[in-house]
């Protein structure tokens, strides 16, 4: 039969190693909502990319376009 303090013993490690467990699994949590706002914060700089890039395409085609009817004043 095991001792009283081997039983003691025991339960206080086994308490130890629930509390560890509890901030592990909190710091997982918080670890998985950053990563979860990293990944919207990501997408929404791709989508201001993709748009701030279809914006500069237009300009620059509307700037060629502009350049290619101007005829110089000799014509």
């Amino acid at each position: 039969m095991p001792a009283i303090n081997d039983i003691a013993w025991l339960q206080e490690q086994l308490v130890d190693l629930q509390s560890q467990l509890a901030f592990q699994e909190d710091t997982l949590q918080a670890l998985n909502d950053v990563v979860t706002r990293q990944q919207q914060q990501i997408e929404n700089l791709h989508e201001l990319c993709k748009s701030q890039k279809n914006q500069l395409e237009t300009i620059s085609n509307e700037m060629e376009k502009d350049v290619v009817e101007e005829r110089p004043p000799h014509y």
